[in-house]
């Protein structure tokens, strides 16, 4: 074979350095519009782009100071914010000029907002591979003690604390919106077990209180030891559980057409000890006689029946016993995301 038709790979030090995803020129132009007109361009990318998503250090300071001159109502213009910026930071530069040059070079107010996304753009890009970095370092120097799953936790909770940050849902809308959502809610409510806007509980006086349990409720059952919380608890997930229906979207996505799929998180009881117990409520053989065994030919033939009508059924349990926060919350969002989940 000769030399030329050799293919040598490129050692470590012929690799070529990879720069972090950052567009300056962008950044200048963006700046460049808000000083010329940010009464117009401040409002339209201050709620989702922060000084800390601009990659130059120059650039940060600069969007930082706009930033608070626009909360104090004060003019922004290219003199107005060279009082603010210290020259000792950039000795090497001439400040008045490069804020002069920016203001020169600065985008239409029409895409000054596509701009900023770009900025943010880059900005998650970044953050994505620091986590990623952090990622392996820490499989790197991960102590004996500590588990694999641990840091998967870890990375999740951090990957979607940066999917959260940057969203511009929120905010006013118009009251045309809200009305849509409301016959939205009826419809639904119209066409769902029992005409109710929420999921329903199985259980029809609870349900005429509350409506069924809504999105974003947090439902607290309280009261002393051996009160039945837990078995109401158990009862209201097993009954949602059990009459949920699926719906297809139009995008595929599941939706639930009546009831829903439940996430329960045991802290007290096993994952056998929780099935057991709505065993036990569905055939109606008290637990303590399923447990010993204590039930003739007729009751086992009902357990297994009513255990195979059980079977598919969208109840998933987590056992884990002294579980964090962050753990449950983490573990909620992977079952959201891979199964679906309506109530927890």
């Amino acid at each position: 074979m000769s030399e030329a038709n050799i293919v040598r790979l490129p050692t470590s030090t012929e690799k070529s350095f990879r720069q972090a995803p950052a567009n300056v020129e962008i950044e200048q132009a963006l700046l460049g519009a808000l000083l010329v007109n940010s009464v117009s361009v401040i409002d339209r990318v201050s709620e989702f782009l922060r000084p800390e998503h601009f990659y130059q250090p120059l650039h940060k300071r600069i969007f930082e100071i706009i930033l608070s001159m626009s909360q104090s109502n004060k003019t922004i213009t290219p003199i107005s914010v060279k009082t603010y910026l210290q020259t000792s930071d950039v000795p090497d530069l001439d400040v008045p000029r490069y804020l002069a040059g920016l203001a020169a070079e600065a985008v239409t107010v029409i895409n000054a907002e596509d701009y900023a996304r770009a900025l943010y753009d880059l900005a998650l890009r970044r953050a994505l591979i620091e986590i990623g970095e952090e990622v392996v370092t820490h499989s790197y120097d991960a102590g004996v003690d500590q588990r694999p799953n641990e840091l998967i936790e870890e990375a999740e909770k951090r990957l979607y604390e940066l999917a959260e940050k940057g969203r511009t849902s929120g905010g006013f809308q118009a009251f045309g919106q809200a009305l849509t959502t409301a016959i939205s809610m009826a419809s639904a409510a119209f066409h769902r077990d029992g005409q109710l806007s929420g999921l329903s509980t199985g259980l029809t006086d609870l349900d005429a209180k509350l409506g069924g349990l809504q999105k974003s409720d947090l439902i607290i059952l309280a009261g002393r030891p051996g009160m039945g919380k837990s078995a109401l608890a158990t009862n209201i997930g097993f009954n949602i559980a059990k009459a949920f229906v699926p719906q297809t979207q139009s995008d595929g996505s599941i939706k639930a057409a009546n009831g829903g799929r439940v996430a329960f998180f045991s802290l007290e009881m096993s994952a056998e000890q929780l099935a057991t117990r709505i065993l036990a409520e569905q055939s109606g053989i008290p637990s303590e006689e399923i447990r010993r065994g204590k039930i003739n030919e007729d009751e086992f033939a009902t357990i297994v029946q009513v255990s195979q009508d059980m079977t598919t059924i969208p109840f998933y349990i987590d056992q884990t016993g002294g579980i964090s926060i962050a753990q449950l919350a983490t573990r909620a969002r992977r079952l959201k995301r891979q199964k679906g989940m309506e109530l927890l």
